[in-house]
Parts: structure tokens; C-alpha cells; sequence
């Protein structure tokens, strides 16, 4: 069994791992910025090390200063959370060669499924359905536009490497594709240093389903069900849930059984997330998948009781998979919304800055992750997610009616935060009916800007607790 973790991370996926290494008599050590020496992870682990200045660059990316620190302390594992350097081959292979135990998977795995053109030609030859596009990445809007006719506009064009949103735009028509082309590239080589893109037919009103998986060394593949991640705003999920309403229990079997197929073409080892992209006819297809622990996971642990950073744990010490797929049942519904730092009525711009004040919500089938307390400062050079509120009930629309309790109960003050925009979004008669899919927030954005008129109640304004 791993001895002592070190975290590669900051925020509430720190903490979380803390409290988890702490249940299992695990010791850890964090890592931290200048900025964050006051952050709630610092104070939590075992041992802290500062690791560099504020920017992200010189500190949380700076892999020589990780692994120092790791080597320093002597931990003998790096989790790496999410985002940051969870899906960077290259420090996975040098954690590697240090003998130190990466928490996901190896290098190898990590670089086949990041580079979108290679994963999808391996889904192909393993059945999994995908996406008419590219075989192969192209660097030249020729071959690029040629692909797009094969393809069928409209398209979505996309950096070969990455994610996260960047290096994304769609081409609706051959005379815009060109614009478009440049405009993705030039974002992916900067994001990226690589102007690879990949090219697929564009799928309208779909719903962006992932689905959890675990994997032990042994060739032992598990899911643990899926969850709709449709509800996004410029490519970033903001409201999860599980299970996904539209699925019948035959559909869901076959996208779930598709999962596990992908994990197993790619020989996959610990956690991670297979993407789809579901269309209103019931046809899915693969879109990338994901080698890391995803920020939504506490809903799946909600519904399946498998706490998802403790297997992590025990299938990078070796362990086998200690349940089977008939093991899992899935129960319930949860919701997940993810709390902000930003401000909705200007832009979402972010708004780093003192915290002053901070009350959350509990009680039965109500679940905190963050890293906020009052007194905290919220710097302006990482994420701007504060926190994440999800919600367990039987019913999904008990489960909805626990989350507008919940949100109505925040308070955070001192600095601008999105939650009366989520407690908008999931009193929205379409997210209450189930009528959501990846366009969801622009058409609610249109309803504001053009001032459609809609046979449908009011959005309903949160009441927050009175402060005395």
C-alpha cells in the first residue's frame, strides 16, 4: 500500500484527497504557491512545501519542482487531481522513471487517449461508435475543408491535443469554414503548442454524456453508470447529474457496455471518464475520453456508494477490483452545480478578492467540496470554482427541489459569485422537465437578450437566509 501522497494540486480536490489519504492512514504532503501558503490544503496535510510564485507556470506546472518536492518528502505517490498536469504524458513518464507511483494511469495510456485522432481510430477498430471526420490530425485548411465536405457541414473543428474547451470552433457552412480554421489553430498552438487539428461532422442538440469507469491492472473493467454533463457555457460543464432521464434502461446498457469496451481496446488502468455525444434519435457517439478523476465525481459516488479517490488509492498500490459490474447498483438521483467565483451580469468575468463571509448548507443528502473559509483570499491566477454543492435524492425531482433549497441557503460575501445564475437555471422549466442538451444555456441567454417571449413561469429569484 502507497505510504505517503503527495498532492500535485490545490483548492477543494486537495482537501478532498487529504481527507481521503486521512481515512486510510495514508500521510500527505501539498504543494502550494505563494499565493496559497493560507489555503485550506496547506493547513490540512501532514507537511506543506512551497513550490514557487503565484502563476501556475512557476509553480502547480513546474514539474521539476513537483517531483523535487516529492522526492524531498519522501512520498512515494503523486495524485494529481484534475487539470494542471493530471493528463500530461510527459510527467506521468518522468514519475515513472523516478519510481514514484503516479495515481491514474501510465504515460502511455495517458498519450493515446489525449491525442483525439489516434483514440478515435482506436474506438473504430474496438466498435465503439464515433463521429464521421478526420482519420487523421491535419495542420492545412485544404485537406481541412476537404474533410469538412466528406464529413457534412456543419463541423466542429478542434485541436488535436488538449481540451478544456480551447482550440474549438464549428464551421456551419463551407464559407465560413476557413475563419473558423484559423481562429481554432491559432488558439490551439498557443494553448498547446501544437496546431494539429481534428475535424468531425457537427451533431445539433446532443447531450454530453460521460460515463465513470474503473480499472485495475489485471484487465478488470468496471462502470459505475453515466452522467449528463450537458448544462455548459463555453464548452465548461457547470450543473451535472445522475442518472441521465433520457436513457431507457436498454440504452444505458449499451452506451455504458461501450465504455467499458473503449477502457478495455485502450488496456486502461485506474479511473476515468468515457465521453459521448448522444443525439434526440438515441444514436451515440464516442467523443474523447478522460484520465483523471473528473471534478463531477461526488455524484457518482452519491448513486453507487464506491468512493471514487480511495479506489484511485488502492488500484495504483496494486489491489484488484474489488467488486464486479453486477455489484454496482445505481440508486437514487444527484445533482451537481459548481459555484464560481465570477460575476454573471458582466460577462462572467472573474472576480478574485477577500472572502468576508461564507455560510453553505447540510443536512441529509447534502455534500460540500471546497476549500473557502472566511477570512480567505481568492487569487486571480487559477480557476475561478470555489465550490461544489451536490445533492442526493430518490427521485429526480426530489432531487431538484433539494437543490433549490440548497442554493437559497448560500451566502458568500466579499467577492461576486454565480450562484443566484445556477438557482435560475435549475428553476428553468426546462431543466425541471428534462428538456436540456449542450445548448441549453444559449438558448436561456437568448430568452434574455432578445426577449423571447415563452409561454413559461418566471425564472424564480433565490432567497438567500436573512442576515442579521
Amino acid at each position: 500500500m502507497i505510504r505517503k501522497v503527495l498532492i500535485a494540486n490545490r483548492g477543494e480536490i486537495a482537501v478532498r484527497i487529504i481527507r481521503a489519504c486521512r481515512e486510510m492512514g495514508i500521510a500527505t504532503v501539498a504543494v502550494c504557491s505563494e499565493a496559497d501558503k493560507d489555503a485550506l490544503h496547506a493547513q490540512l496535510a501532514d507537511e506543506t512545501i512551497c513550490i514557487g510564485k503565484a502563476p501556475s507556470t512557476e509553480s502547480y506546472l513546474d514539474i521539476s519542482r513537483i517531483i523535487s518536492a516529492t522526492l524531498v518528502s519522501g512520498a512515494d505517490a503523486i495524485h494529481p487531481g484534475f487539470g494542471f498536469l493530471s493528463e500530461d504524458s510527459r510527467f506521468v513518464q518522468i514519475c515513472e522513471k523516478c519510481n514514484i507511483t503516479f495515481i491514474g494511469p501510465d504515460s502511455r495510456m495517458i498519450a493515446a487517449a489525449g491525442n483525439k485522432a489516434q483514440a478515435k481510430k482506436t474506438m473504430q477498430d474496438a466498435g465503439v461508435p464515433t463521429i464521421p471526420g478526420s482519420a487523421k490530425a491535419v495542420t492545412d485548411v485544404k485537406t481541412g475543408r476537404e474533410l469538412a465536405l466528406r464529413a457534412g457541414y456543419p463541423v466542429i473543428i478542434k485541436a488535436s491535443l488538449g481540451g478544456g474547451g480551447k482550440g474549438m470552433r464549428v464551421a456551419k457552412s463551407e464559407e465560413g469554414f476557413e475563419q473558423a480554421f484559423f481562429t481554432a489553430q491559432a488558439e490551439a498552438r498557443n494553448a498547446f503548442g501544437d496546431g494539429s487539428m481534428y475535424i468531425e461532422h457537427y451533431i445539433e442538440h446532443p447531450k454530453h454524456i460521460e460515463v465513470q469507469i474503473l480499472a485495475d491492472k489485471f484487465g478488470n473493467v468496471v462502470h459505475l453508470g453515466e452522467r449528463d454533463c450537458s448544462i455548459q457555457r463555453n464548452h465548461q460543464k457547470i450543473i451535472e447529474e445522475t442518472l441521465c432521464d433520457s436513457l431507457s434502461p436498454e440504452l444505458r446498457e449499451k452506451i455504458c457496455t461501450s465504455a467499458v469496451d473503449a477502457a478495455k481496446a485502450v488496456h486502461y488502468e485506474n479511473a476515468g471518464t468515457v465521453e459521448f455525444l448522444l443525439e434526440p434519435n438515441g444514436n451515440y457517439y464516442f467523443m474523447e475520453m478522460n484520465t483523471r478523476i473528473q471534478v463531477e465525481h461526488p455524484i457518482t459516488e452519491w448513486v453507487t456508494g464506491v468512493d471514487l479517490i480511495k479506489a484511485q488509492i488502492r488500484i495504483a498500490s496494486g489491489e484488484r477490483l474489488w467488486f464486479s459490474q453486477e455489484d454496482i447498483k445505481l440508486t437514487g438521483h444527484s445533482i451537481e452545480c459548481r459555484i464560481n467565483a465570477e460575476d454573471p451580469e458582466k460577462k462572467f468575468r472573474p472576480c478574485p478578492g477577500k472572502i468576508t463571509g461564507v455560510y453553505l448548507p447540510g443536512g441529509p443528502g447534502v455534500r460540500i467540496d471546497s476549500a473557502i473559509f472566511a477570512g480567505l483570499e481568492i487569487p486571480p491566477y487559477y480557476d475561478s470554482m470555489l465550490a461544489k454543492l451536490s445533492v442526493f435524492a430518490p427521485s429526480r425531482a426530489e432531487a431538484i427541489r433539494k437543490m433549490q433549497t440548497a442554493l437559497g441557503e448560500v451566502i458568500i460575501t466579499g467577492i461576486k459569485t454565480n450562484v443566484d445564475y445556477l438557482y435560475e437555471l435549475i428553476n428553468h422549466p426546462d431543466f425541471i422537465s428534462g428538456k436540456t442538451d449542450i445548448d441549453f444555456i444559449e438558448r436561456v441567454r437568448s430568452e434574455k437578450v432578445g426577449k423571447v417571449e415563452k409561454k413559461t413561469a418566471p425564472a424564480k429569484k433565490r432567497k438567500s437566509p436573512k442576515k442579521k
